[in-house]
């Protein structure tokens, strides 16, 4: 199976220019997965919510998610890629996975970092897994990275492969990766943005150094922090189906719950 991360630079606010970046970081490939960063197409920092407001677009509809759907029609592939989303009164920092024969399904981020807390509403649905070409795909976006519960979720409800859309700006994120690929025996395909934005009195610099991790630790693949890419790489699904670490250690089989206060 082969899998694709793509790292770009959004300038905020110009959706149309974003996309089309998009389109010419991945002129040619061949994939059968393929995730994008978190809000890739809007930029990550926002005024106020009525400023939100103005790029969030309703479950299904909407420019970035018509993109997602042609694109995973184009390349004959599972396209994830993260978006605002317009429910009610709320918005959530979404990704929408998209598949080419027109089915799709939407993840709420459930665990909002800094000022997301100002102006997005916090996920209400549970983590869940789609099958794809005989691989079970997990979804989160960016700060569910520092809860564990995050990846052991999904790993439990049978995920070989969790697909990690970021706009990641601390310095520590990445690596945290390899032990949760490690612990819980499962690929990682983190998709971070580059750039940095300096709006409504914040700045932040975006890390890049997306990432391909395999459930042994080792890292297949990674972008550097500067650059706009599109990487690939062949993975073999199988093998985050073997959870024994040893013989004698299965990574789920021998956990001892009774002793666990989570």
């Amino acid at each position: 199976m082969k899998l694709g991360i793509v790292q770009n630079k959004p300038e905020f606010g110009q959706v149309d220019e974003n996309l089309y970046r998009v389109r010419e970081l991945i002129k040619g490939i061949q994939v059968d997965i393929l995730v994008l960063p978190e809000l890739f197409s809007t930029g990550y920092v926002f005024k106020d919510k009525m400023e939100l407001l103005n790029y969030a677009e309703l479950s299904g509809d909407g420019k970035t998610q018509f993109f997602l759907k042609q694109l995973s029609r184009d390349l004959d592939a599972a396209v994830i890629g993260g978006f605002p989303e317009l429910d009610g009164d709320n918005v959530y920092n979404s990704a929408m996975i998209a598949m080419p024969d027109s089915r799709w399904d939407i993840y709420r981020k459930i665990h909002l970092f800094n000022i997301e807390k100002n102006y997005f509403t916090p996920g209400n649905k549970p983590f869940f897994v789609t099958e794809f070409r005989g691989a079970k795909i997990g979804t989160m976006i960016c700060f569910d990275w520092i809860f564990p519960e995050s990846y052991r979720t999904l790993a439990l409800k049978g995920a070989d492969l969790i697909c990690h859309c970021t706009n990641l700006v601390l310095p520590y994120c990445q690596q945290a990766s390899y032990a949760h690929a490690v612990s819980n025996r499962v690929f990682i395909a983190l998709a971070n943005r580059i750039g940095r934005e300096k709006r409504a009195g914040v700045d932040v610099e975006f890390t890049g150094q997306s990432v391909i991790y395999s459930p042994c630790g080792e890292q297949i693949t990674q972008a550097e922090s500067s650059s706009e890419c599109c990487l690939t790489v062949e993975i073999d699904i199988s093998r985050a189906r073997e959870k024994n670490v040893t013989e004698k250690n299965h990574v789920f089989n021998d956990r001892r719950r009774e002793f666990y206060e989570i």
